[in-house]
């Protein structure tokens, strides 16, 4: 498995400035591979769309990379100018701050910031949680209707007592996510923590990050209710006008 692994690393690195365009026969030669063995490593890129075959049945880099690295381009630009844009949530509410991202059915926190008065929240940059009972997940699935049927298929398990497990209900609550532009998660992904999320906007007006705030039920309901869900707004539209998004 390693070496198929290192082998196709090693074949999309022959496509070059210099060689865009290379036959099957061109690869197993710079790789001193069997053209047969290529060939199959090959076919399989193309489904993947990590190649393209053309007319001539010659290969050059697909669209799939592309894609791949757009991602990693949100990724810098919002990390690289998030943290001085959300100090203000930091310093004002005493809850954990987190960007998330959409990955197979999960959130993965790309950043995590929080006060030290805050509670202690289990999570780390890098930690995944399920994306159907968090608020991060939430509002990431709410804009994105193919993410909902990858998440789904993954199984919508109990974690907590207001965890939704029911597919139909969970379209519902996607569809009042949507209309009111946020999300909560009140002890669904885990006890004692309530959740509220807001969409990070790219250039094109897709939603392509979440950022949330998390903390106890009782402080994050309180008297700072309102302030919390504006300033998290206000904040995450500061975020995607970094990355371009025009709000109209």
């Amino acid at each position: 498995m390693i070496g198929s692994v290192q082998k196709i690393a090693r074949i999309l690195n022959c496509f070059t400035d210099e060689e865009p365009v290379l036959g099957n026969l061109d690869i197993a030669t710079k790789l001193d591979l069997n053209p047969s063995s290529v060939h199959h490593l090959l076919h399989t890129l193309c489904q993947e769309g990590m190649l393209i075959k053309d007319s001539q049945k010659k290969y050059r880099l697909g669209w799939k990379l592309l894609e791949w690295g757009n991602r990693v381009m949100y990724q810098k630009e919002m990390l690289s100018g998030a943290f001085p844009i959300v100090e203000g949530l930091i310093r004002r509410f005493k809850g954990a701050v987190h960007i998330g991202m959409f990955d197979q059915g999960e959130v993965v926190f790309v950043l995590k910031a929080s006060p030290k008065e805050s509670q202690e929240i289990p999570t780390y940059v890098g930690s995944r949680k399920p994306a159907y009972c968090t608020s991060s997940g939430k509002i990431l699935l709410s804009s994105n209707p193919p993410m909902v049927k990858v998440t789904v298929e993954k199984g919508l398990v109990q974690r907590a007592p207001n965890t939704i497990t029911c597919a139909a209900q969970l379209q519902t609550e996607l569809q009042e996510v949507k209309k009111r532009g946020y999300s909560v998660s009140d002890n669904e992904n885990e006890l004692g923590l309530y959740g509220v999320a807001a969409p990070i906007r790219s250039y094109s007006g897709h939603t392509i990050a979440s950022l949330n705030i998390v903390g106890e039920p009782f402080y994050m309901q309180g008297r700072d209710s309102k302030g919390i869900l504006e300033h998290l707004l206000l904040t995450a539209n500061t975020l995607s006008k970094e990355l371009g998004y025009i709000d109209v």
